[in-house]
Parts: C-alpha cells; sequence; structure tokens
C-alpha cells in the first residue's frame, strides 16, 4: 500500500460488531497525507455486518478469532505478530481521524531514536448523537511532551505523577514494531495501555504524547456502563501506581450551569432535549460519584477485599451500547 519513501506503518484494530463506525474508521486510515502499509483487522465474532462491510476493502487483511478467546492483551499481541511494518498504530473500531494529519501527527511524536510509542488522544464529534457536554473544544495548542525516567526517579515518583505519566490510550497509540515484539502486552482483561506504558518508564524506556494526533471516539454511558467503566479506570491506575483517586463532589449548582451551556451553545433549544442532556450528564456524575467512593472504601480493606470487590463489581470489562 505504501511507497518506500514512507515509514512502513501497520494498523491493527481489534473488532466486534462495529458496523455503525467501521467503515468510517477504515476510510479516515486509508485517507491519511502518510500512505499506510497494511492494515489488520482482528475480529472476535461479529454478528451485525461488520465482516461484510471489511470485505468491501482489498486493503483490510482480516483474521477472525473466536470471540471466546479475545483478550485486551494477546489479542492486539496477535495483531502485531501478523504485522511486518516498523511501526504499528494501535486504534479500535468506532474511533475515526479526526483528520488526514492524524498518522503524520503520530511520527512526529517519535523526536528522536529513545521514543519508543506515541500517544495520541481522543475526542468527542460535534453531533447530535453525542453529548454536546463532551464535544471537543480546544483551549490551548497541543505540543509534544517526552517522558523517561532514570529507575531513582521512577521510583521517588508519587503516585499522582505516576497516574499522570501513564495516561496512555490504545484508542490512538502508535508504537516502533520492535518495543512491542520485546515487550509484548501482557494478558489482561483491561487496561493493556496503561500496563505497557508503566512498564516502559519503570524500565527507564521513553514515550512521548503528542495531542494533536486526534481520533474521534464516543459512547453514550448508562449508569451502568459509567459506573464499570469508572471503577475499573480507577481499579487498574491504583494497582499499578498506588493512586487513591481523589472523591468528586456530588453535582453542585455551578456544574448544572455549566452542562446547561453547552446544551445551548450547542444549540440545542428545545425543553425535552435540554431535560435530555440535562439528565444523562446527571446520571453519568452521580455512577462516577458512586464508583470511586465503593473503590476507595474497597481499597481501605485491603489488596484481596479489593481483587474480589473489583471482580464481583466489574466481572469483564465493561461494554459500551453499540446504539
Amino acid at each position: 500500500m505504501a511507497t518506500t519513501s514512507h515509514p512502513r506503518v501497520s494498523v491493527i484494530i481489534p473488532v466486534r460488531d462495529e458496523s455503525r463506525r467501521i467503515r468510517q474508521c477504515i476510510e479516515g486510515i486509508l485517507n491519511q497525507t502518510i500512505p499506510i502499509y497494511e492494515i489488520i483487522v482482528i475480529d472476535s465474532g461479529s454478528s451485525d455486518g461488520t465482516l461484510e462491510i471489511l470485505r468491501e476493502f482489498p486493503e483490510v487483511s482480516l483474521i477472525e478469532i473466536d470471540g471466546s478467546t479475545f483478550n485486551h492483551g494477546l489479542t492486539r499481541n496477535l495483531g502485531v505478530k501478523s504485522s511486518s511494518g516498523d511501526f504499528c498504530l494501535l486504534t479500535v473500531g468506532d474511533a475515526y481521524a479526526f483528520n488526514e494529519h492524524w498518522v503524520q501527527n503520530l511520527l512526529d511524536g517519535f523526536i528522536d531514536d529513545e521514543v519508543l510509542a506515541v500517544c495520541g488522544q481522543q475526542v468527542v464529534d460535534h453531533l447530535p448523537e453525542n453529548n454536546p457536554a463532551q464535544w471537543f473544544r480546544p483551549q490551548s495548542e497541543p505540543s509534544i511532551r517526552k517522558l523517561k525516567f532514570s529507575a531513582e526517579q521512577w521510583r521517588g515518583l508519587k503516585p499522582m505523577d505516576k497516574k499522570k505519566a501513564i495516561g496512555w490510550d490504545d484508542v490512538n497509540a502508535m508504537y516502533r514494531r520492535d518495543a512491542l515484539v520485546q515487550s509484548p502486552f501482557k494478558k489482561t482483561s483491561y487496561s493493556e495501555d496503561l500496563i505497557w506504558a508503566y512498564d516502559a518508564l519503570a524500565l527507564g524506556k521513553a514515550i512521548a504524547y503528542n495531542y494533536e494526533a486526534r481520533v474521534f471516539h464516543y459512547h453514550n454511558e448508562n449508569a451502568e456502563f459509567a459506573y464499570k467503566r469508572a471503577l475499573t479506570a480507577c481499579y487498574f491506575r491504583y494497582k499499578l501506581t498506588g493512586y487513591m483517586q481523589e472523591p468528586i463532589s456530588h453535582i453542585d449548582f455551578i456544574q448544572m450551569l455549566r452542562w446547561l451551556k453547552s446544551i445551548l451553545i450547542a444549540r440545542y433549544f428545545n425543553p425535552r432535549t435540554i431535560l435530555k442532556w440535562m439528565m444523562y450528564n446527571i446520571n453519568r456524575r452521580n455512577a462516577t460519584v458512586k464508583a470511586i467512593a465503593h473503590l476507595n472504601e474497597a481499597i481501605i480493606n485491603g489488596e484481596r477485599y479489593l481483587d474480589d470487590f473489583h471482580q464481583n463489581a466489574c466481572g469483564k470489562p465493561p461494554i459500551p451500547s453499540k446504539k
């Protein structure tokens, strides 16, 4: 697909039932200013037309696996093993490129040979089905941020600083393929990206962030999903870094006004629509408050209790609605 004058970029996408966005995802990849060397899609049991859409693209190499064998870490390793590019770009089937410079912006993050991987940003498109309070409204110009620590520096970091350092995201991340071959993702039910970034920094390796590299990605969250997502995210951050999430406050009048303002800026003036999005944000916030409180209580009761609590509360990772 790509000419030899460009870096060879392999795109790896695990999917299941992504018919709503997969065409947009693939087309956004093919329309980049950097020609893509190969696109590898690992499907774990789609039954909604995703496979039929993927077969329309001769550029896609499709790997089908049994859904029961899917694992966030090991399935991505399968994609890496099947690739032959110099760089592996990891994304998901319901994310799509912010613009045609997405891949170039990720490559720009490899500012020197030390940088093993670059993470971009996921943002929310201005669509009527997306929560207007989360629509992407940039506040400043992004810059490339390289992180590298000595073993002594890493051990001396506070949990909060470690948590900030591993704000990694496989919805939008590019790796040197050799780095993933030498240090593959761990077998894990969730947060394979955070674990990889933590291990890399703990070993004195360099990673970078370039939030100019953006993809659109969004899920509507009912209260149950929002609770489990917040609980799982905070659990893995705590297990990795020791960071115990500060409790967040319940909704106050100022927060309500901010939500209302974002809805009105989106030019939603119908009372029913305003009520819909206000209630959505209220329920989402309440679920997050509840999740953090419950997890912190579990942490106080010890590691074994915490692990059992998380397993019982979440079981498998939270799965967003495809509606």
